[in-house]
C-alpha cells in the first residue's frame, strides 16, 4: 500500500551526511548562514547552497533575511524530535563517532535540544520535578502542577507565558543518550532560557555542549534536592 505520506523523500533528504551535519548543527536552536553550515559539514558554500534549498522545499528548515545575508534555522519543535530521536536510534545501534567527537562526554552530561536541555543533566531535572510532584503524567499527559508553578515561580520562570505560546506547553522527551525523558516543551524552553538569563549555564561556542557554571550547580542542589 501506498498510502498516507512519503516518509521516503524526508528520510532520503536526513540520509545525506552533509544534510544531516547541517540539520545537527542547528539543533542548536541559533540562526546559522551556508556558509558556516559548509564549514560544519565539510562542504564548499555552494554545495551547501544546494542543500538547504531541498531542505527548504521539504519545509525541514526556514530562513530568515537580513540584508545580504540569509540564515537558517530548523523549521519548528517537531523537526527538533525527530532528529533528537534518530540519534536515539543511531546511538543505541552503534552508530556513533567517538573516536571523532572529543565533545561526546560533554554532550552526554548536558547539551541543548533545539531550545532546551538534554543529557544527563536534562534527565536529573526532569526526573527531580516529577519526584517532587511538579509534574505529573497521566493518560492526558504531562502536567504542570500548583506546586510545580509555585516552585518554577520562585526561580523566576514565567509560566504562563510559557502556556500561551503555539506549541505543546510541556511534554517528555526521550534522551538519546540517557535512555529516559527530559522535559521539552514551551515549559522545557522558559527553564533553559531562565538558566542562561540567571548564568547559571554557558552554551559552548560552535557546538551542542551546555556547560553548568558553579553558581547553576549550587543553584539546582537549593531548588531540586530538598
Amino acid at each position: 500500500m501506498k498510502d498516507g505520506p512519503n516518509i521516503a523523500r524526508i528520510a532520503a533528504l536526513l540520509g545525506d551526511p552533509a544534510r544531516a551535519d547541517a540539520l545537527t548543527a542547528l539543533m542548536t536552536d541559533r540562526a546559522l548562514t551556508a556558509t558556516e553550515l559548509a564549514t560544519t559539514a565539510n562542504v564548499t558554500k555552494q554545495t551547501m547552497s544546494a542543500h538547504l534549498s531541498k531542505l527548504l522545499d521539504a519545509a525541514l528548515v526556514t530562513v530568515e533575511k537580513q540584508g545580504r545575508h540569509r540564515y537558517f534555522r530548523l523549521a519548528d519543535e517537531d523537526v527538533a524530535g525527530l532528529l533528537e530521536s534518530l540519534m536515539g536510534i543511531a546511538f543505541r545501534t552503534g552508530a556513533v563517532r567517538i573516536l571523532s567527537s572529543p565533545r561526546e562526554p560533554a554532550l552526554r552530561k548536558a547539551r541543548i535540544c533545539y531550545d532546551h536541555l538534554a543529557g544527563e543533566m536534562g534527565v536529573t531535572i526532569y526526573e527531580a520535578l516529577i519526584r517532587h510532584r511538579a509534574l505529573t503524567m497521566s493518560n492526558d499527559g504531562l502536567a504542570l502542577t500548583d506546586s510545580g508553578k509555585d516552585l518554577l515561580a520562585r526561580l523566576g520562570v514565567d509560566t504562563e507565558a510559557a502556556t500561551r505560546q503555539r506549541r505543546i506547553f510541556c511534554r517528555p522527551c526521550m534522551d538519546w543518550s540517557e535512555r529516559r525523558y527530559h522535559l521539552a516543551g514551551s515549559l522545557g524552553a522558559a527553564l533553559f532560557s531562565r538558566f542562561q538569563s540567571l548564568g547559571w549555564v554557558k552554551l559552548e561556542k560552535n557546538s551542542r555542549v551546555v556547560r553548568f557554571t558553579s553558581a547553576g550547580n549550587r543553584g539546582l542542589r537549593s531548588l531540586l534536592v530538598a
